[in-house]
C-alpha cells in the first residue's frame, strides 16, 4: 500500500491556493489544486480525492508533482501522438492557396475541389493525403462551401470607395436649394422582375440528397418597383407589367408620399435609362436623386431586400395568372415593410449618413 504523501510546498496557503482554482481556466488543473487545499486544512487523502473527483493513488502522484514544481506540475503534460501533416507555415499558404483560387489556363480547373488541392499540397509540401483530410483541413482552417456573389467584371472598387467616403459631401452638391435648412432622408431604391420562372432558395434536406422542387416554364411577370428609407423604417413600392420612365414617374410620386411632411428625400439609385432625369422623368419637389457609381449593385442594400423576399415569400411557387403575380409582390412587400427591426437590420448601411 503506497504511503500518503506529505505537502512540503508552503508557499501558499489553502486560501490562495482556492483562489487560483477559482482563475484556472482547466477544470481538471482547478480541481487537482482544490485537493492539495483540502490536504492543506487537514482533510482525509481519501476525502479529498473524493471530493476532487478522484483516487487516493492519483492525489498522491499530483501532490509529488506540486511538490517538485508548484502549480505549474499539476498541468497535464503535452500528449504524444501523430504530428500535423501539415506545419502551420503549410497551412496558412495552403489557405491562400484556396482563397486566392485556381487559375484556369494553369491548373485546367475553375474551382477547387478537394482532390484538386489533394494535388496542389502533394506538389508543394511533397505530402500524399487522402481528399477527405483534405476536406477537415479547410474546415478546422475556418473555410467552408459558400455560394459566391456575382459582381460586374467593370465594376470600379476604387470608385465604390470613394462614393462610401465622399457620401455626405456628394449629397450636399446634389441639394437644391429649396432643401435647405430640411431634415435629409436616405432612401434606396431599385426594382426587381418577379415572375412565373421562379427562384430556388436553399432548403432543408438529407445530407446528399438533391429534392425536386416546383418551378413553372412559362414567361408571365411583373416588376416590383421598391424603395426603402433605413432611418425611418418606411418603404414605398409599386407593382407594374414593364419597366419605363413613366412608371419610374409613378413610383417617384409614392415615395414623395411617404417623405415626411418638412423633410427632403435623397434617392440612391442606379444608373438605369427610366432614372435618368428628362422630360419623361417627372422628379417630386421633395426627392432629389442621387446615382451610384456604375455597375456597384453591392452598394444598394435594396438588393438584399430582394434576395430576401425571393428567399422566403417569392421563391418555390407557381403561379398562373399576372394578377396572382401583383398580389404575391405586394403581400411579400407588405410583410417585409411591417417588420421594422428586420428592414433596418437588412438595409441600414453606417456610410449612407449625412448631418441634416
Amino acid at each position: 500500500m503506497a504511503h500518503a504523501v506529505e505537502v512540503t510546498r508552503r508557499d501558499r496557503s489553502s486560501a490562495a491556493l482556492r483562489r487560483e482554482a477559482t482563475r484556472c481556466d482547466d477544470g481538471r488543473v482547478a480541481c487537482r489544486i482544490l485537493a492539495i487545499a483540502h490536504v492543506l486544512d487537514g482533510m482525509s487523502r481519501t476525502d479529498a480525492a473524493r471530493c476532487c473527483g478522484m483516487d487516493r493513488q492519483t492525489l498522491r502522484d499530483w501532490v509529488h508533482r506540486y511538490n517538485a514544481e508548484g502549480i505549474a506540475g499539476l498541468a497535464d503534460a503535452p500528449r504524444g501522438g501523430r504530428p500535423p501533416a501539415l506545419t502551420r507555415e503549410q497551412m496558412a499558404e495552403l489557405r491562400g492557396v484556396v482563397l486566392a483560387g485556381p487559375d484556369p489556363a494553369r491548373h485546367g480547373v475553375v474551382r477547387w475541389r478537394c482532390v484538386d488541392l489533394c494535388d496542389q499540397i502533394a506538389e508543394r509540401f511533397e505530402v500524399d493525403l487522402h481528399e477527405r483530410t483534405v476536406g477537415k483541413l479547410l474546415h478546422r482552417m475556418g473555410l467552408s462551401r459558400v455560394k459566391p456573389r456575382p459582381h460586374n467584371p467593370k465594376r470600379d472598387l476604387d470608385a465604390q470607395e470613394t462614393f462610401k467616403k465622399n457620401f455626405a459631401s456628394l449629397v450636399a452638391e446634389a441639394l437644391p436649394l429649396h432643401a435647405a435648412g430640411k431634415p435629409i432622408e436616405i432612401w434606396f431604391q431599385d426594382e426587381a422582375r418577379v415572375g412565373q420562372q421562379g427562384t430556388l432558395s436553399y432548403i432543408w434536406a438529407e445530407r446528399g440528397s438533391r429534392p425536386a422542387v416546383v418551378r413553372d416554364d412559362r414567361h408571365d411577370s411583373a416588376w416590383l418597383f421598391g424603395a426603402i428609407c433605413p432611418e425611418r423604417a418606411v418603404g414605398a413600392a409599386v407593382v407594374m407589367p414593364w419597366v419605363s420612365s413613366e412608371v419610374m414617374s409613378v413610383h417617384l410620386a409614392e415615395i414623395s408620399k411617404v417623405v415626411g411632411p418638412t423633410s427632403h428625400c435623397v434617392l440612391i439609385c442606379d444608373g438605369a435609362g427610366w432614372h435618368q432625369s428628362g422630360e419623361r422623368l417627372t422628379v417630386p419637389h421633395n426627392v432629389t436623386l442621387l446615382r451610384l457609381p456604375p455597375y456597384a449593385p453591392e452598394l444598394n442594400p435594396i438588393e438584399n431586400v430582394w434576395e430576401y423576399l425571393r428567399g422566403n415569400y417569392l421563391g418555390h411557387t407557381v403561379w398562373d395568372t399576372y394578377e396572382q403575380i401583383v398580389e404575391a409582390c405586394c403581400t411579400a412587400w407588405n410583410a417585409f415593410v411591417n417588420n421594422t427591426e428586420r428592414l433596418t437590420s437588412v438595409t441600414t448601411r453606417q456610410w449612407a449618413k449625412v448631418t441634416s
